[in-house]
């Protein structure tokens, strides 16, 4: 059976926050998370972010690769909170690698604000 390298190092800890409640008001749609999480441990990879260029403007994302157990409450627009107060929203579908429900590939952007 086919096991990621990846998955060998889990050992970054964060705290997941899976289920926004949605609420509209005014036809503006607002999530609201949860004030705790569930910690789960992860393997985490930033590789210094991506680079964007808008309007001649050059900045960088703070993305990372995020690979972890299988959990199908990880959606795109899930949030994970590192040990530091640093939130990330997921912005990519979660891969089901090699359709095993085992473990879990996502790719996180960084989000100013509270959870």
């Amino acid at each position: 059976m086919y096991t990621p390298k990846d998955t060998y190092e889990l050992r970054t800890a964060v705290e997941l926050f899976s289920s926004p409640t949605v609420t509209t008001y005014n036809g503006v749609r607002t999530k609201t998370y949860a004030v705790s999480g569930e910690t789960i441990f992860v393997n985490w990879k930033s590789r210094g972010g991506t680079e964007s260029t808008v309007n001649g403007v050059v900045s960088i994302l703070d993305t990372a690769i995020v690979t972890t157990w299988y959990r199908s409450d990880i959606t795109s627009g899930s949030r994970l909170k590192l040990a530091d107060g640093r939130i990330y929203e997921v912005i990519s579908e979660p891969e089901n690698i090699e359709m095993q429900n085992r473990f879990v590939q996502f790719k996180v952007q960084r989000t100013k604000g509270g959870v």
